[in-house]
Order: structure tokens, then C-alpha cells, then sequence
């Protein structure tokens, strides 16, 4: 039910309906949206009977269903090469408070839907021959499964019309074809004559309900204007050609519909409000809650100007000159020196590790404030900082190389006279670990702490994080220090594993540790001089073990 057309052949014009307090209501515009107002009903109904319609209490409403099948019209129809004529065709309107199914009838408007008269009482769909020159009016009538037509043509000149009843038998219709070319006088029909009949075309050429082709004499002016009489419609005073009433003559290939345009001085009704802003109560355009006029383009840069909106702008296509066009008009002004905000610090890679003795690249974003004329101070959390007087000079980003492992605190601050703003990420600079080796007892006391230590090489490496497990469990415990005291409840062979982590590096090591009620250790000796009734033999030292620990 809620539907909008777009009128043919006039730019920024269309009807709408709306839905105000439960009620439907047709609406007209001239200027794309930027005033609506209800449609004046016919003076007169078919019989020349008074139709007392005052606004806005009822008006004319309109059904505005276009219609999918390009073989049948749909409820309103208008035609870019016949401006102004508007047919509101099969079930197509009523006059009263609201949109109804009720007393419906049918309507047309010769100007552009300032007044409309009514030209059927009964149902018709409607066609376009020869520029708008000719109405052919297809009248619908209630069938099981198709619709029984007859059809007439009437040429129209508001409040005149003339029709020509053409059918000479019944034909259940099931679509039109209007020739190519919208100054064509032809048009073909498809249906049936009957339910079991095959399939008909009649193809037929009206071309003689025309008595000659259109002279100059033939045509008179027309000019365009809104409800309100205004000669300018989307700032231009638009002047067509239209066929005298009661020449019934061929408009034809020649027929050029617009005189002249010619544009008007700017007024209000020329300017909508502009975005964020609402119309009000009062006519004129506010802020609407959500939007901040006073917020300024971030791309805005000191020395630089930009468009400060009036909280109006211009309708699209709307090509009216002067007037109260400044007044409206965005106005050019200096941007503003901001205070700093939205600081924001990264590393090239987006990520929040480095590896030692190599480049860190910091990226350093803003996203409110004067770039040219704000001091930018970075610290690199190891005792060195830098500071730059404008933040183009580092769109490269800022490069530094750390030499010593460890998590860095690096911040960033923006300042200038009017405020500031700072940011802080945590960098880990990590060095690649080569080895790791558990040292742990061989065997321990039930119930005793013991102490374990994972010997990580090189030693210089800081940023490493420690995994313990014991035995079977599921959950490891984590240490930032390489030693722990472990007290193990049960006896037997227990497996104590160490990973370590460091950047992407994780290694391991592990070892078995036998846990007893109570042991004894027993020191071995060696006399000092073994060294010498082993010349040249370095590993001496770990063939002895193996046999001590045979023995054993």
C-alpha cells in the first residue's frame, strides 16, 4: 500500500503515500521531497455534479502499483513523451480522508496533477499512442480465469474527452504490444475469443480516428507549474508545446514537446535540508540529535579551508540561480587548530614482538588535530627517546634497534598548544634461545621440597616464559623464572618436563626423578692422578661412569 512514482517527463516530481495515524493519504512533490501536499480532488464528478472536497480534511488518493507484466498497465501511469499527463487506471483512486477500495474510479491530469477530473467510473487499463496524442482505454470486466475487455480510444483534453468504442466482439485479452516508438499509432492484442479458442492476435492501426497531421497552428502553449501557481518548478520556468483542444491530429515524429527553459531566482522551496539536519515544526532546518555541526573534517588541516554547511543544501538538479542561493549556500572557512586526538602507536608488522640487534619500525597514527603543527615525542623504553615538530616527517615511521632482550614500555605523545594526547604498547624484544637443559636430582625425599632449574642458552635471553610438568598432569605450571621448588607426594619413577618459550621458539627437556621414603648418598672419590694413567683420552671420565653405574 505504501508505494512512491516517479511522474514521467518532469523533473523532480512525484506521488507518494503515506502513512500518518493509521491512515493512508496520496502526497505530490515538484521539488524531489522538499515539500509534499495532499492532491486536490475534481471539482465535478462525471455528471457535472459539485464535489465538496475541501483540504486537508479529503483530497484525492491514488493507488500506485506499477505493474510487473510489461503486456499489462498497472494502477498509475504517465509517459516521458507526453509531460503532464498522468492516468490513475484500473483500480486507481478515491476522494475522501484516506486511500480506500472504495468507491473507486478513475482519474487523469493534463498539468502535471494540479487538477484532475474523473474519466471513468468502471474499471479500464490504459495505453499511450502517438506521444500521449491518445488514450486507448481497455475496460475490465469480472471473468473466472481471464478478463473479458472491450476497449475504446479517447483523446483527451482535460475536462474534454472524446471516445471511440473499436471492439466488434468479446475478446478475452491477455496482454498489449505497443508498436516501437512512442509516436506509434499501432498496437497489438493477444488473447482468446473464447475460453476454447485458440490463440488471437489482432493487430490495429489507429491512425484513423487522426484527420491530418499536426500543423503549427495546431499547438499552443503550456506552462509548468506546482499547486501553489508557481511558474518554477525545480528552478526553471519550463514552457511546452501541446496539441490545441479538439484538433484531432497526428502529433507524429516531429513533435518536439519543450519550448524553453529558462532559470528562476533561488528561493526556499529551491533547498532541502542538508545531512544531519531536520526539518522542524517551524520550517526550518536543526541538527538533528546524532550530529554535531561543529565537528570539523579530520582531514581539515590548519592553513587549510573547508565547507561549512548552513544546514541546507540545494535539491538535486534544481537549476535555479541568485537569490537566496549565498544565503543557503555552504560557506568557505579556515580550519580550526585542534588539540590532538585519537593517537595511535604500532609496529610495522602489527605485531607486538621484535628479535634483538634488528630494525623496529613505529608507525604513528592521529586521527584528530593539526598534523603540521604538533610535536611528536617517541620513548623507546631503554633510555633513548626522539621528538619530531610535524607528523609528516615520520609517514616512513620510526626505526630503532634494541640491544638487549627484555619487554620495553614504548610511548608516544602528540602536543601542541591547545591540548595533548598519548599512547603506550609494551614491545617484546626476544633472542632466539639454542638450548635448554633441565638440572634436576636424580633422586629425592617423599614429601621434601626439591629444587628444579632449567639452564636456558644464551644466557641473556629475558623475555622467556617456563612450562613445568609433572608425571601425568594435564594443566602445566608457568613461571617467568627458570627455577622452582616441586615437593612430590607419591613414591616411584616420577618425569619432570621444562619447556621454554621465547618468540616462536618452544624447547624442552626432560627428566626422570626416583622418589623414596628415605635414601642414602654415597660420595665416590678419585685419586687426582688418573688423569695421567689416561693420556690422551678425554672421555675417560664418562667410561668410568657407565661402569660405576653398571655396578651399582
Amino acid at each position: 500500500v505504501i508505494s512512491i512514482f516517479k511522474v514521467a517527463g518532469i523533473k523532480g516530481m512525484f506521488i507518494a503515500n503515506r502513512k500518518l495515524e493509521n491512515q493512508v493519504k496520496t502526497y505530490i512533490t515538484y521539488n524531489k521531497g522538499r515539500d509534499w501536499r495532499l492532491l486536490q480532488a475534481p471539482a465535478t464528478d462525471m455528471g457535472g455534479n459539485d464535489i465538496h472536497c475541501v483540504l486537508p480534511f479529503c483530497s484525492l488518493h491514488l493507488h500506485l502499483q506499477i505493474s510487473e507484466n510489461p503486456y499489462t498497465s498497472g494502477s498509475i501511469s504517465s509517459k516521458s513523451s507526453a509531460p503532464g499527463i498522468i492516468v490513475a487506471t484500473g483500480k486507481a483512486g478515491n476522494i475522501g480522508a484516506e486511500l480506500s477500495h472504495k468507491n473507486i474510479g478513475m482519474f487523469i491530469s493534463s498539468d502535471a496533477g494540479n487538477n484532475w477530473s474523473q474519466i471513468f467510473e468502471e474499471e479500464y487499463s490504459i495505453w499511450f499512442l502517438d506521444k500521449g496524442g491518445a488514450l486507448v482505454a481497455i475496460k475490465q470486466a469480472t471473468a473466472p480465469i481471464r478478463h473479458l475487455w472491450h476497449f475504446k480510444v479517447c483523446t483527451f483534453e482535460v475536462p474534454l474527452m472524446s471516445c471511440h468504442n473499436q471492439s466488434r466482439a468479446p475478446l478475452f485479452v491477455d496482454g498489449v504490444l505497443v508498436e516501437p516508438g512512442t509516436e506509434s499509432q499501432i498496437m497489438t492484442f493477444f488473447g482468446h475469443f473464447s475460453h476454447r479458442s485458440e490463440w488471437q492476435l489482432v493487430k490495429i492501426d489507429y491512425k484513423s480516428i487522426f484527420t491530418r497531421k499536426c500543423t503549427e497552428g495546431d499547438y499552443q502553449t503550456w506552462h509548468l507549474h506546482n499547486q501553489q501557481g508557481e511558474p518554477c518548478v525545480m528552478g526553471e520556468k519550463q514552457i511546452y508545446m501541446k496539441r490545441r483542444p479538439g484538433n484531432h491530429c497526428m502529433l507524429g515524429k516531429d513533435y518536439s514537446r519543450i519550448l524553453s527553459a529558462e532559470p528562476c531566482i533561488c528561493s526556499a522551496s529551491d533547498f532541502e535540508c542538508d545531512y544531519g539536519f531536520e526539518r522542524r515544526g517551524d520550517g526550518k532546518c536543526s541538527p538533528a540529535f546524532w550530529f554535531n555541526p561543529t565537528a570539523v573534517s579530520r582531514s581539515c588541516s590548519h592553513g587549510q579551508s573547508y565547507l561549512n554547511s548552513t544546514g541546507y543544501r540545494k535539491v538535486v538538479s534544481n537549476n535555479c540561480t541568485a537569490g537566496v542561493k549565498e544565503l543557503y549556500t555552504a560557506r568557505r572557512q579556515q580550519c580550526p587548530n585542534r588539540p590532538p586526538r585519537g593517537l595511535h602507536l604500532v609496529t610495522s608488522e602489527g605485531k607486538l614482538t621484535a628479535t634483538l640487534s634488528t630494525n623496529v619500525t613505529f608507525l604513528i597514527f592521529l586521527e584528530d588535530g593539526d598534523s603540521m603543527r604538533i610535536n611528536i615525542q617517541l620513548d623507546f623504553g631503554d633510555g633513548i627517546a626522539v621528538s619530531y615538530s610535524n607528523l609528516s616527517l615520520i609517514e616512513d615511521g620510526i626505526k630503532h634497534v634494541y640491544k638487549t632482550a627484555g619487554i620495553y614500555r614504548v610511548t608516544a605523545l602528540a602536543e601542541n598548544s591547545l591540548g595533548f594526547d598519548s599512547t603506550t604498547l609494551y614491545l617484546h624484544v626476544t633472542c632466539p634461545i639454542e638450548h635448554v637443559h633441565l638440572s634436576a636430582p636424580f633422586v629425592a625425599i617423599k614429601n621434601k621440597e626439591v629444587n628444579l632449574t632449567a639452564v636456558v642458552w644464551p644466557s641473556h635471553s629475558r623475555t622467556i616464559t617456563y612450562f613445568w610438568w609433572f608425571g601425568n598432569s594435564t594443566e602445566p605450571l608457568i613461571t617467568l623464572e627458570g627455577s622452582i621448588s616441586y615437593t612430590f607426594s607419591k613414591e616411584g619413577m616420577n618425569t619432570v618436563t621444562v619447556q621454554v618459550s621465547s618468540g616462536n621458539t618452544i624447547l624442552q627437556d626432560t627428566k626422570t626423578i626416583a622418589v623414596h621414603e628415605f635414601f642414602k648418598s654415597l660420595l665416590l672419590s678419585f685419586s687426582p692422578n688418573l688423569d695421567e694413567y689416561n693420556p690422551d683420552i678425554p672421555e675417560w671420565r664418562q667410561d668410568a661412569g657407565r661402569v660405576i653405574k653398571k655396578a651399582l
